[in-house]
């Protein structure tokens, strides 16, 4: 078992939410955890407004592409994030399930993307607290 704590982000399409989560998870705590994100029915792309929303923050997911959601995701995962989208993962005894209710971006412009951005962003930070003091046990 890994030192390093690992979180999985879940959302139907893997195009929005979850894709802004992971990247601001990862360059807020750089390696100290392991990301994933992925969806049960994965879109063909990122959703351009919130690369645009991450891109404006310094942060670009232009490369990311939507990720199937598989069993192994889940059981490599210690702390499971679905982001309010309806979509639902196996459940493994040990891990910690959580669902952030966020709007979803998908159809929207830049400007409703960024308040889904900042308040991913505010959530991720009060996880890093979390899960890095879990990491160090």
């Amino acid at each position: 078992m890994s030192e390093k704590p690992s979180v999985l982000f879940v959302c139907v399409h893997n195009a929005g939410r979850s894709q802004m989560a992971a990247a601001w998870l990862t360059h807020l705590a750089g390696d100290r955890v392991e990301v994933r994100s992925a969806g049960s029915a994965p879109a063909d792309q990122v959703n351009p407004a919130a690369v645009e929303a991450m891109r404006e923050v310094g942060i670009d997911i232009a490369a990311e592409t939507p990720k199937v959601l598989t069993v192994d995701a889940v059981q490599a995962s210690d702390v499971v994030i679905t982001m309010g989208c309806g979509d639902t993962c196996p459940v493994f005894p040990g891990k910690r399930y959580l669902d952030w209710q966020l709007d979803d971006p998908a159809g929207q412009g830049v400007e409703a993307v960024r308040p889904i951005r900042d308040e991913i962003k505010k959530r991720i930070e009060g996880l890093i607290a979390e899960v890095a003091s879990e990491g160090t046990k």
